[in-house]
């Protein structure tokens, strides 16, 4: 009796749920990546439906290799949002989540999934370092919002981006301040720019001037360092604070279009734009603050919602990347299927060796091996 075919490992299995979370759009596995992870010797299981949002139905993941089915028993369950507490209660002890689970604010579901024995991996948690850059899921997404950002800008302003000569006179470009320069901050730049827009770029970290310049923007230079760990900017002191404040409220009130893209990670949003500033701006300007999840890097932002306050429109919109989901689905599941090839050990089997750096700052909850 021939025993090899039984004595095989079973294939692992990816499972790709459906977004509960108002507005999510997005999924976290599109069809062109099952036939690759399906190469890899994975099986995936999508639930039905999971597609939908990213206008991707059950068909399409059928053709490339899926199955249509409990995605909640897969031993590797794929999320863009962090699971709710019923969601959680559907995963076993042992199985693998990959997500944005925001580590640093959400300790009531991380310690519920530390509860259930998942082994969880945040997105949000994987260094910076050049190696995990394909694996980079905040720049992906970070990508998307700097993109959309200057289209809606473009959209809620009362000028033209571009100049125009025309019979009828020449139109001036709209002048254009992005501040935080961050990877959104410098699509948000080079967006501005190919619309035409006069386009200066702010950070506290004066060694990003050179990357403003780079895209064709220039730089706003108001005499302040506040360079921090991992890319990211430090927390100034209340001088610091001041200076920037005031210096910024001048800047500000000469621009037509204002986009903010400044975040302190694990820490309320940095208020960069004043009411006072607001207020001195030209009637019909814009602010398009992309830090209203959390609070806001504008005085007068009311997150989630876009308002009107001294003639200029203030918008905060709360996950611009689930707004173009198709693209922003694509982009994710690349950097899923990176961080899951890197669990695979030579066999196909999935054995995370959490020796490698890039495993152990993603792994937020695992059980730890018994000596």
């Amino acid at each position: 009796m021939d025993t090899s075919q039984s004595s095989k490992q079973p294939r692992p299995t990816v499972g790709v749920v459906r977004e509960t979370n108002d507005g999510e759009r997005r999924v976290a596995l599109v069809p062109k990546v099952v036939a690759t992870l399906r190469g890899k010797g994975l099986d995936v299981i999508v639930e039905s439906g999971a597609g939908l949002g990213a206008l991707m139905p059950d068909e399409l993941y059928e053709e490339a290799g899926a199955t249509i089915g409990d995605a909640w028993s897969a031993d590797v369950v794929l999320k863009v949002a962090a699971p709710n507490a019923q969601e959680t209660a559907r995963l076993r002890a042992g199985q693998k989540l990959i997500g944005f689970l925001a580590p640093r604010t959400n300790e009531t579901g991380i310690a519920a999934l530390a509860d259930a024995g998942v082994e969880a991996y945040a997105v949000e948690a994987i260094p910076r370092i050049s190696r995990a850059q394909v694996m980079d899921a905040l720049s992906s997404q970070a990508n998307v919002a700097g993109y959309k950002s200057v289209v809606l800008a473009a959209s809620e302003s009362t000028r033209y981006f571009p100049m125009l000569t025309t019979a009828a006179g020449t139109v001036k470009p709209a002048t254009v301040l992005v501040l935080g320069v961050g990877v959104a901050g410098l699509q948000a730049l080079a967006t501005a720019k190919r619309l035409g827009g006069r386009v200066t770029g702010y950070d506290v970290r004066p060694e990003v001037a050179d990357q403003v310049r780079s895209v064709g923007a220039q730089w706003l230079d108001l005499g302040i360092d506040a360079a921090g760990e991992g890319g990211y900017a430090r927390e100034l002191t209340e001088d610091e604070r001041a200076q920037q404040q005031q210096a910024l409220e001048d800047a500000i009130k000469g621009f037509d279009v204002v986009i903010t893209t400044a975040l302190v990670p694990g820490r309320p949003a940095p208020r960069l734009v004043t009411a006072a500033a607001v207020e001195g701006m030209k009637p019909g300007s814009v602010i398009v603050d992309l830090a209203g999840e959390t609070g806001g890097n504008c005085e007068i932002t009311e997150p989630g919602q876009t308002v009107v306050k001294h003639g200029v429109t203030i918008c905060s919109p709360l996950n611009l990347p689930a707004t173009m989901p198709e693209h922003s689905s694509e982009l994710y599941s690349k950097n899923l299927y990176a961080l899951i090839e890197l669990m695979l050990d030579e066999g196909g089997a999935l054995a995370p060796d959490f020796d490698d750096e890039v495993l152990a700052a993603a792994c937020v909850t695992r059980k730890e091996a018994t000596p």
